[in-house]
């Protein structure tokens, strides 16, 4: 009995109240009777270096190589394609421990080379690139958030996305880089603590035609490092690290002697098979097609986007990948000019794809229309036609979490622009980005930018609705 008991014991004796426990949601197939139509307009012809697999690098070794293989221990390795002009670099990779001894971080490094006799300039428009910490941490947040200053992300691929879209460069990049003849430099060397993502974006223009690879190497340790130098003398100083960055020599051996890094994702599924289970794998190898841009118009040479009749609704699917087109038969994922035979045949996702979407909106009715516009996370369908399957409440599992930028002009005609990070999980439909009061006649010119992010489940729609 409790009264024979010590009195300092009845605290440790006592039951904690919990709560119970939060019973699962009921959930309910929604069906929207919408029409789908094809998103108009392609890729552009930039090629993007699409370095993404494997995903999770556990062993070192070469993540994505356009060198020629002759001359190296793994001419496999090697996708000998030569990069100039204009052109993107994606990568984006998770670093972890294959033994439980580990504890020095993953670097990832990018090596340029020359093979001309002629030095090159490689001008770097734009470049970001983020860790999961303490850069980017992934974090809950609601469905739609004001994101005009760009503070708002979740994840490393949302806050990368986000500062290309609004036109960052970081400090940490030159502007540019000269690689004299027949030598290299490196345009990233960056760590990956064991646990985090990191994600990276370029914008690139080269004179002349140059090699690129990325690589992976676990950091090697400082042998000038000592224990009583943990704590340096002058506290603003960082404290000195028992490893230090790789050496450009270092990340040359590793080119030429080492074979692709692991372990590797899963093998894709052949594009002619349909039925059955359909793995799309990671990407690695370059891909065509760095920005969709499209004008939304009713049909091919007109200049509007008639409105839908009220209570009506119609949608432009987003990353579309075989299989799933949610109807459409559109396949929007990139076409790739080189991979490895066990990755993705298409850059399926699309990641850093820059969507560029101008809608010029009328209201062709003789009455005064209320029309909305929003990103919708409808259930993966391909045949379908008899509209878009919604649940309600959502699943828990994140499909999207990215800033979209909307210009517009606003009922009294002043020029908006607004920066929404949205979070959508599968099967949400989404909160109207704007809402437009159109008289009868009225035309308003609205553009839509995203850029895809990585840590993301396409697709996604963009819908049209008049209301009631």
């Amino acid at each position: 009995m409790l009264s024979l008991l010590p009195i300092f014991s009845l605290a440790q004796i006592i039951p904690v109240p919990t709560s119970p426990p939060t019973p699962t949601p009921v959930q309910e197939q929604v069906v929207q009777p919408q029409e789908v139509r094809p998103l108009p307009g392609q890729l552009d012809r930039v090629p993007v270096f699409n370095s993404n697999s494997p995903e999770v690098i556990q062993t070192p070794g070469i993540l994505l190589s356009t060198f020629p293989g002759l001359g190296t221990a793994f001419p496999g390795a090697h996708l000998n394609l030569a990069l100039v002009g204009r052109f993107d670099l994606f990568a984006h990779h998770i670093a972890r421990a294959s033994t439980s001894e580990e504890w020095r971080p993953m670097y990832l490094g990018v090596i340029v080379y020359n093979p001309g006799t002629q030095p090159v300039v490689l001008d770097i428009l734009q470049a970001v690139s983020y860790l999961t910490n303490p850069d980017a941490p992934f974090i809950e947040l609601p469905p739609y958030t004001d994101n005009s200053l760009g503070t708002v992300y979740s994840g490393p691929g949302s806050r990368v996305m986000t500062d290309i879209l609004r036109g960052v460069h970081q400090s940490t990049f030159p502007s540019q880089i000269f690689i004299p003849p027949r030598q290299s430099q490196m345009l990233l060397n960056l760590p990956i603590a064991l646990g985090n993502c990191r994600s990276t974006l370029m914008r690139l223009r080269s004179s002349a035609p140059v090699y690129i690879a990325s690589l992976a190497m676990q950091a090697p340790l400082n042998p000038n490092f000592k224990e009583e130098d943990k704590k340096p003398d002058d506290p603003l100083l960082p404290p000195p690290l028992p490893y230090r960055p790789p050496t450009l020599a270092e990340w040359q051996q590793l080119l030429i002697f080492s074979n692709l890094a692991g372990p590797r994702d899963r093998i894709p599924t052949p594009p002619w098979q349909t039925n059955g289970e359909i793995v799309y794998s990671r990407v690695a190898g370059v891909s065509l097609g760095s920005q969709w841009r499209s004008e939304v118009v009713d049909s091919p040479g007109q200049r509007y986007l008639s409105i839908p009749q009220p209570g009506k609704a119609f949608s432009y699917p987003l990353s579309t990948v075989p299989v799933v087109t949610l109807g459409t038969g559109q396949v929007q994922s990139a076409p790739m000019l080189v991979r490895y035979p066990d990755t993705a045949y298409g850059g399926h996702g699309n990641y850093g794809v820059h969507y560029h979407l101008i809608l010029p909106l009328v209201n062709n009715t003789s009455e005064f229309q209320s029309v909305t516009l929003a990103i919708q996370t409808p259930l993966k369908q391909d045949n379908r036609t008899d509209g878009l399957r919604f649940i309600e409440p959502p699943d828990r599992q994140v499909f999207f979490r990215g800033t979209v930028q909307i210009r517009y002009n606003d009922d009294r005609g002043i020029p908006r622009t607004h920066l929404v990070h949205l979070v959508q999980r599968r099967g949400q439909q989404g909160e109207p980005l704007i809402r437009l009061n159109m008289p009868p006649g009225d035309r308003r010119l609205v553009e839509v930018d995203f850029l895809y992010p990585p840590d993301a489940t396409p697709p996604q729609v963009l819908t049209v609705r008049t209301l009631k």
